[in-house]
């Protein structure tokens, strides 16, 4: 991530830095969803260019995890569309890797197991799964944790394996929700810098967070409020 000026609402088309000639990575247009008959999303777009970190801001049940599970593909919205390098995010694929708040491990495995698992579920080898988990437990300080089950382990250390298991895919887009909320200012500051060097070439990272500090570490800032974007 560097430091950018931040530029709230919605972001649509291929003005923003780190574009590539054919159009964004990932993008969304007109999303909209409801829960219960509340709206939670409303005419918020998104586009996320190569190699692009943005910030996606907004006070607690403004609509961020919302957002970043329909980038996600973990959800449909009730309108709009959503993108994967020009064609239609059905379903969700290891190209676009989600860090949930709640972290979405298997709690029956090790820390290294579900690392493990993800890389398998990616098409790579056994070996390259064993290697990658050492290599970015380690890096998350969690190298001494790695053959502990996940419900042996603290919410903080829970959260950086879910981190590891991110970046382990090799994502072309990352989407973080709240990666650092549990962490101390130590451990904070190892989870921002893999997030920053931890992703291959060209993969843009879309982190949702209510750290300033963070948000100013990347390109550009989106501010949602009550579910709909401010200009």
């Amino acid at each position: 991530m560097t430091g950018g000026t931040a530029t709230g609402g919605t972001v649509t088309g291929g003005t923003a830095t780190g574009g590539t000639a054919t159009g964004p990575l990932l993008a969304a247009e007109g999303l909209r969803m409801t829960r219960g008959g509340l709206v939670v999303l409303d005419g918020v777009g998104i586009a996320v260019h190569e190699g692009e970190r943005i910030a996606v801001v907004g006070p607690s049940g403004s609509g961020k995890t919302t957002l970043l599970t329909l980038l996600a593909g973990l959800e449909r919205p009730d309108a709009g569309t959503v993108l994967l390098e020009g064609a239609p995010l059905a379903r969700p694929t290891p190209r676009v890797a989600l860090v949930l708040q709640g972290y979405g491990l298997l709690t029956l495995l090790t820390a290294a197991e579900n690392v493990q698992v993800a890389v398998r579920a990616a098409g790579r080898s056994p070996q390259d799964a064993l290697d990658t988990a050492s290599r970015g437990l380690a890096a998350l300080a969690l190298g001494d944790r790695a053959d502990h089950l996940v419900e042996e382990m603290s919410g903080g250390q829970q959260q950086r394996v879910a981190v590891a298991r991110a970046l382990a895919v090799r994502p072309r887009v990352l989407l973080a929700d709240e990666p650092t909320a549990e962490q101390d200012a130590e451990h904070r500051d190892l989870v921002v810098r893999a997030l920053e060097e931890g992703l291959p070439d060209g993969s843009a990272l879309v982190i949702a967070t209510h750290d300033p500090a963070i948000a100013a570490r990347c390109d550009r800032t989106v501010t949602l409020l009550h579910g709909r974007p401010v200009p």
